[in-house]
């Protein structure tokens, strides 16, 4: 039994793994409320653990190693001297309190866990991007493959290549600090007005409204390329006179990205059509040098499989071009690709290397069970918190719901889904997420202006029945946990106005693109979920009977959550969301809870379940 733990930068969490299959795993924003929570995963520990006690483990695993990342940080501050004085002495008193003494730091906080218990198994220490590569492969459904790792930073490494065999790992190439795709990325995030780290996925989604064949355009791509030289097997050299982030406390030098691109950081100010186009540019940027990082792994391992995982894997976009240009047979991307992975990754790191225990390779599918991992609520839990807001909802079995459901979701009602396991990851897939119907036009708008209260220009991810995906979606291939993207089905796809590039950003949303126009965005791609019903079977019937209804093989599904906030966790959680947004309907395992039969205002009381 191996507890891994990922903490102390964002998106911490906990894993537990049981003779190397994966039992449990969290993220501790869920518990917390503090979306990428950074600090110890105490509650996701907890929860992994259950009734287990730290003397039942053989070992707790960190993602990574905290005295080579302080090497880092020394040497950078010294490289760059006298650059970044302000943040070196910002960041020394942290690691002079903590993180050099992060051994104790994780005993004294395990044992606040389970003050009768006490570890007697291994604290150990896994390099950040091995922890990557673990996860990536030890759960993928190969014996063998290539492995990419790509993020902002670990220790040393920014990314690597490695080939995976059996229960081994072979780490064949490492890209080093300060040149980072993960980083070069976030500095163009940061540019365009979205957080670092979080608003990634922003700056991809507005890609698609840039202009390939404007000046604008070209001149944007022109200036990426003077800040970042690539090499023919994916590996680049950034100027670092235009970034900030190695001795400093920003991104970039603004003043020489002003000059270079010809605007100011966009800040909160207007998404103009430069901003558009230079998403567009940064986004093609990447993908060129995914693809160039693949072929090399192809060539050095002459696998015909490819694993991924790092915070840059999570860019569906740059999955979905890899996948289309056929350079391996096979491609699998780890769910929680970013840091909360790492636990997972670390803890089977441990089982398969320090350990030297065999893999078992998973039959036919991988190993991460649909990636719902997390807590599940009993009906009990469910009805006390009900009792405790002064909540109506009626009981109903599984037929009954799915059916009813698909009623609502057919006559435009927008449905918050509560149901068995929480995800593991980023991406909400059913158990935590918010319904709609795809058919509808107005479908997109209201989720975004009523429900999620976040930017207009965002799309939302079709859950398509697997067995469908071929009648909606390009290829039709499986994308369970939606890390790819696909192209609308040319059959369903509606022509596109006159002018429309010459279109505000705002017009160019709006217009009608596809018979399924919720999930479809501005260049036909869609961030495909397939659901199959061995993974899910709960979703996959709720699809099923709004096929049978409709003869809609697919619905809307966005996480549930609103701006700023993480994935609902609690059935407590999934109300206090449904009340505070114009979401219609709720529900909570069998419960169904109608928004116009609650009381306006719940009174909160304390409550405890049967």
């Amino acid at each position: 039994m191996i507890l891994g733990i990922s903490a102390f930068y964002h998106d911490s969490a906990a894993a537990l793994a049981v003779d190397g299959e994966i039992a449990f795993a969290a993220q501790e924003e869920r518990f917390t409320r503090v979306k990428h929570d950074a600090a110890f995963p105490s509650n996701a520990a907890r929860a992994c653990l259950g009734p287990l006690s730290l003397k039942d483990l053989d070992a707790v695993v960190f993602y990574e190693k905290p005295l080579l990342k302080f090497e880092r940080l020394l040497e950078t501050h010294y490289a760059f001297a006298p650059r970044g004085v302000r943040q070196f002495t910002t960041a020394m008193p942290v690691w002079i309190k903590e993180k050099l003494m992060l051994k104790k730091v994780l005993r004294d906080r395990l044992a606040e866990l389970d003050p009768a218990g006490a570890l007697s198994g291994k604290l150990l220490f896994p390099e950040h991007h091995l922890s990557h590569a673990a996860s990536a492969f030890y759960p993928s459904p190969f014996e063998e493959a290539a492995i990419l790792t790509v993020d902002g930073v670990g220790e040393w490494a920014t990314g690597l290549i490695g080939h995976g065999r059996g229960k081994e790992i072979e780490v064949l190439r490492r890209q080093r600090f300060p040149h980072s795709v993960g980083l070069l990325y976030s500095a163009f995030t940061y540019y365009a007005g979205f957080k670092v780290n979080s608003g990634e996925y922003k700056l991809m989604g507005l890609a698609p409204y840039g202009d390939e064949r404007s000046a604008g355009y070209k001149k944007m791509l022109d200036g990426i390329s003077a800040l970042a030289d690539v090499k023919p097997d994916g590996s680049l050299r950034m100027d670092q006179d235009y970034f900030d982030y190695a001795a400093g406390l920003r991104m970039t030098d603004d003043e020489r990205w002003t000059e270079l691109f010809g605007l100011p950081p966009r800040g909160e100010g207007e998404l103009t059509q430069a901003y558009c186009d230079l998403a567009l540019a940064i986004q093609r940027f990447t993908e060129d040098i995914i693809l160039k990082q693949a072929r090399e792994a192809k060539r050095l391992t002459g696998s015909k499989n490819i694993c991924l995982a790092g915070g840059v894997a999570l860019n569906c976009v740059a999955n979905g071009r890899l996948r289309r240009e056929n350079i391996f047979d096979g491609i699998w991307v780890q769910p929680a690709s970013g840091d909360a992975g790492g636990a997972l990754g670390a803890a089977l790191a441990a089982h398969h290397i320090y350990f030297g225990e065999e893999r078992k390779v998973p039959g036919g599918r991988d190993g991460m069970r649909g990636s719902l991992l997390g807590t599940e609520y009993t009906e009990a839990e469910a009805l006390a918190m009900a009792a405790g807001f002064g909540a109506v909802c009626e009981k109903l079995e599984d037929k009954e719901l799915f059916e009813k459901v698909a009623e609502l979701l057919d006559g435009g009602a927008v449905v918050g889904w509560h149901r068995g396991r929480s995800e593991f990851g980023p991406r909400a897939l059913g158990n935590r997420s918010i319904l709609g119907d795809p058919r509808s036009p107005e479908m997109q708008k209201k989720l975004n202006l009523k429900i999620k209260y976040r930017e207009s220009f965002r799309p939302f991810a079709p859950s398509v029945l697997e067995e469908e995906a071929g009648n909606y979606f390009e290829g039709g291939l499986p994308s369970p946990y939606m890390l790819f993207t696909s192209y609308v089905a040319q059959g369903r796809r509606r022509p596109l106005p006159e002018g429309f590039n010459a279109l505000p950003l705002k017009d160019k949303l709006y217009s009608l693109r596809s018979d399924i126009p919720a999930v479809t965005h501005l260049d036909y791609s869609a961030r495909v979920q397939t659901v199959n019903a061995a993974d899910n079977p709960a979703y996959h019937a709720l699809i099923s009977a709004f096929k049978a209804r409709t003869g809609c093989a697919l619905v809307v599904n966005t996480s549930f959550n609103v701006r700023g906030e993480p994935l609902v966790c609690t059935p407590e959680d999934a109300y206090r969301c449904f009340m505070g947004t114009e979401m219609d309907y709720l529900v909570i395992g069998n419960l169904l809870f109608d928004k116009a039969r609650q009381p306006a205002a719940p009174a909160r009381r304390e409550f405890a379940p049967d």
